[in-house]
């Protein structure tokens, strides 16, 4: 990187890297006077009281940050009885990903009972047991999946449904893919299943209706993404589904799977609190960079005393709107 800043003839500060073991620094950087604005990639707890300490400096400032989410995916019956087994194959692969290390990893299933819904469930666990454990990103994390999973087992009406038949080792930081399952009403009775699990889990919930599912989605915290696999007719039957998850989520996706992120204007990567500590902004994308940029207003300026953006001649041939329309003409 540092080669590439040099290379490019940019300021040699562009690019920092420090590495600290705790809290400390973190802390710091975000008190520090020079500190004008603040990406983070966290957990909820770590993300939440930056924020706090960002908000309680002298002059508050931007702090943008992305935190938990469990990402939940919606089958739908028609999906579901059309092509379950495809669904449950990439939904493995999904919640397998980089060892469930991504942020849009799906932590939850839920779907209408039905003997396509339990087929699919099965498929999900023969998946499961077939993917092989992997090493995570370090101790920390690892023993903290470690740890998730044992409260999720803990849970009554919780049962593992399918999980790597080779056993992971904990000498080499390493997680197996664990599948859980259980009726709807338990996420209502428990809704610590609702806290995400980083790692290579995920839990199949099964509805008794239509009105479950809306009950579900409703309950739900702000998250970085939902999914919903479905038909056209599915979308017909359960809209009001649909409309609630749009209030819920940063990204709504149909017949795909979260884990997938394309680099371009559309995305928005973000979401309601707490996936977020401003639902307005993108951390992927071309528009993440409007986290770092501040609006200014010129009124009344001669031609001469405007950025060369602004100016009538458009010398950068940039597009522009002016009067309402968009155009890389001079004025």
């Amino acid at each position: 990187i540092q080669n590439a800043v040099k290379k490019c003839d940019l300021p040699p500060g562009v690019f920092s890297l420090l590495q600290g073991a705790g809290h400390e620094l973190g802390v710091t950087l975000v008190q520090h006077p020079i500190t004008q604005a603040v990406a983070f990639t966290g957990s909820l707890r770590g993300g939440r009281a930056l924020f706090d300490v960002a908000n309680a400096r002298k002059e508050p400032i931007p702090f943008y940050a992305e935190m938990g989410s469990i990402n939940p995916v919606f089958v739908l019956p028609g999906a579901a009885a059309e092509r379950g087994a495809s669904i449950a194959e990439q939904f493995v692969q999904s919640v397998g990903l980089g060892v469930g290390q991504f942020c849009t990893n799906p932590g939850m299933l839920i779907g209408l009972k039905s003997e396509f819904l339990d087929d699919l469930t099965q498929k999900t666990a023969d998946a499961a047991e077939a993917a092989g454990p992997a090493t995570m990103l370090h101790q920390g994390i690892a023993e903290a999946y470690s740890e998730g999973l044992n409260k999720i087992k803990s849970i009554e009406g919780v049962k593992t449904c399918g999980a790597s038949s080779v056993a992971s080792d904990a000498t080499k930081n390493q997680a197996a893919c664990h599948i859980f399952e259980a009726n709807l009403n338990t996420l209502f009775d428990h809704p610590e299943l609702k806290e995400e699990n980083f790692g290579p889990s995920s839990v199949i919930l099964k509805a008794d209706s239509a009105e479950q599912l809306e009950q579900a989605a409703e309950g739900l915290e702000g998250q970085l993404t939902a999914t919903v696999h479905g038909t056209e007719d599915d979308l017909q039957k359960h809209g009001k589904l649909i409309r609630i998850l749009e209030r819920k989520v940063g990204r709504l996706i149909f017949n795909g799977f979260p884990t997938g992120i394309e680099v371009c204007p559309s995305m928005h990567h973000g979401g309601p609190y707490p996936a977020t500590t401003h639902s307005f902004f993108t951390s992927i994308g071309t528009a993440s960079i409007l986290r770092f940029v501040r609006p200014l207003c010129y009124q009344s300026f001669p031609d001469t005393g405007l950025p060369v953006e602004l100016r009538n001649k458009n010398e950068r041939g940039i597009l522009r709107l002016v009067d309402n329309a968009w155009t890389r003409d001079d004025i």
